[in-house]
């Protein structure tokens, strides 16, 4: 098992950005892949972006496409999520998620896929 501590939420007015980083321990991240995930009050978690465990392949929610990068630092053991260009609708907990991965390029969209998660960071963007 890999715990996961995420930072660097917080309160931005809409058109600003954010990095999200994702700090794992207890186990390195190299042979998992990983993602983001989010929820806002009321709403099912929705599935935002995630990398392989190569860090050379990616996929994005069509919400986010274009806005937001998925990265990752295997030396530092950390994943990132840079947000540019907020939205309101953007406002929710963003919570970083590790799934083991045997291969290189599978990026797990699916949340259902993954099997260890932090404990999330608020994100809220104002209007």
């Amino acid at each position: 098992q890999v715990q996961l501590v995420e930072s660097g939420g917080g309160l931005v007015q809409a058109g600003g950005s954010l990095r999200l980083s994702c700090a794992a321990a207890g186990r390195t991240v190299r042979s998992y892949g990983m993602g983001w995930v989010r929820q806002a009050p009321g709403k099912a978690r929705e599935f935002v972006a995630a990398i392989d465990r190569s860090g050379s392949r990616t996929d994005y929610s069509d919400s986010v496409k274009g806005r937001f990068t998925i990265s990752r630092d295997n030396a530092k053991n950390t994943v990132y999520l840079q947000m540019n260009n907020l939205k309101p609708e953007d406002t929710a907990v963003y919570s970083c998620a590790a799934a083991p991965s045997a291969y290189y390029g599978y990026v797990f969209s699916k949340i259902v896929e993954y099997s260890d998660w932090g404990q999330g960071t608020q994100v809220t963007v104002s209007s």
